[in-house]
This record gives structure tokens, C-alpha cells and sequence, in this order.
């Protein structure tokens, strides 16, 4: 299964805030067999997201889009998404009672902030979503997620997209498996090794330097036999030590 993953924000390319969202996935994504195949941030810009959206979802098995939902100014992957696939922006009763109980708990926990600050939310701006989706209620915040053919979308605060996505973590696999070897021999001392695993074994080998002493390599493939020989042969010709 390839999948793609399209983080939304301008607050993300101007570094104001770590992409982690993006790298979480991707773990969780691998670990499910799955291959992640493509990483792309973009601004909130409902032109770009829609065509991103509409290229990649021809392209992979799945699209997961984060970031950009809600009922803020800025907010505008839902309605980017519905462009993308020609669907108007429609709010389901199920959704929209979730939204209002959401804002009365927050009411009733935060009475102080409330008062002071004159919080009014736009329920129906909130609970729409791109018609004929399938609803993704937030257990962790406000803003519904939701899933449209083969794209899913989930809101950026990292809790909230970690609460979607694990609502449809069975949805995503394949065959791809890895194992991890840990060496404190330098990259430069090991490309021999490197080169012959991949010559000998349909495996892909990552090799990772860390300035902690402890190189990571990565062996991935379909086949669990020869991940298991690859790293077996891997093992005779470079230092192994135990993961910390």
C-alpha cells in the first residue's frame, strides 16, 4: 500500500512549528506495512491543496491530509477537498451536536476564559465537511476529521490528528517489514557491505549516521526470508552492538 501524506500550514513552512505530524505518520505507517512514498507540505491555499489532492489521489492508495480544518480564516482544507473532488461543503447533525457538546464541556470547564474573552464559536463554519464523506468525530478537540474515497483528513493539533487516525489505523498496511541494526562503525567504513546486500538480496538499506556514536541501518523488503538473510549476512561483515 502506498500513501502519501500532505501536511497543511503556513506556520509549518515558516518553521514556526515542527512538522511533527508528518513523522509520526510516516512511523505509524511503516509499522502497519505500509509505504509512505511521498511527504509534501504546502500553505493554507484551497487552490493548491485541491490540485495536490486531485493528482494524488489517482496516484496512491491513500492521501492522508493534515492540518487546515476548522472554522477559522484559515481553514480551508475541507473546502479544498470538496473542490477536489466537485463536492459541495454540507454539515451533518451528527457532527454538528458533536461540535455544540464539545463547546458547552469547554464552557462549562473554562467559565473565566469564556467570560473574559467572548468566545462565540461558528458551529455550522466548525462541523462542515465535504459531502459524501465519512465522519471522523475528534474525541480529543472540536474539529471533526473525515474520510472521502481514498483521502483522509485530519485536524493538525498532533493529539487530535494521533486520536483520528488510530480510529482508522486498520485501514492502512501491506507487506513492506524492516529491521534495525545498530553499528558504531562510520557510514564511510561500510559501503562495501552496503553494496553487496543490496546486490544480493531484493531488500533496500537505509543507513542513517548519528553524532552519538550508534549508526543506524534500516533493512526493508516484501519478503520476510530475505530481510532475514539480508541482515544475517549484514551481521557477519559489520560490528552489531544492542539498541540502548
Amino acid at each position: 500500500m502506498e500513501v502519501a501524506i500532505l501536511t497543511v500550514g503556513d506556520e509549518v513552512l515558516a518553521g514556526d512549528t515542527a512538522n511533527t505530524n508528518a513523522t509520526w505518520l510516516a512511523n505509524r505507517l511503516t509499522d502497519r506495512g505500509a509505504r509512505v512514498v511521498r511527504i509534501l507540505t504546502v500553505p493554507d491555499d484551497r487552490e493548491l491543496i485541491a490540485e495536490t489532492v486531485s493528482r494524488w489521489t489517482d496516484a496512491f492508495d491513500a492521501v492522508i491530509v493534515t492540518g487546515g480544518l476548522g472554522g477559522t480564516h484559515d481553514d480551508v482544507t475541507a473546502d479544498a477537498i470538496a473542490q477536489a473532488f466537485d463536492r459541495a461543503l454540507v454539515v451533518d447533525e451528527t457532527v454538528r451536536e458533536d461540535v455544540i457538546a464539545t463547546v458547552a464541556a469547554y464552557r462549562d470547564a473554562n467559565p473565566e476564559t469564556v467570560e473574559a474573552h467572548d468566545v462565540e464559536i461558528d458551529v455550522d463554519a466548525w462541523a462542515a465537511l465535504p459531502e459524501g464523506s465519512r465522519v471522523l468525530l475528534n474525541p480529543e478537540g472540536l474539529c471533526p476529521g473525515c474520510v472521502l474515497e481514498n483521502v483522509y483528513a485530519f485536524p493538525g493539533v498532533p493529539t487530535e490528528m494521533k486520536a483520528l487516525f488510530e480510529l482508522v489505523a486498520s485501514e492502512f498496511g501491506g507487506e513492506t517489514l524492516s529491521r534495525t541494526l545498530y553499528t558504531p562503525q562510520p557510514e564511510g567504513s561500510m559501503l562495501d557491505a552496503l553494496s553487496g546486500v543490496r546486490e544480493r538480496f531484493d531488500v533496500t538499506v537505509g543507513s542513517y549516521p548519528s553524532t552519538k556514536g550508534r549508526n543506524r541501518l534500516k533493512v526493508s523488503g516484501t519478503d520476510p526470508d530475505a530481510v532475514a538473510e539480508a541482515v544475517d549476512w549484514l551481521r557477519e561483515r559489520i560490528r552489531v552492538v544492542p539498541e540502548e
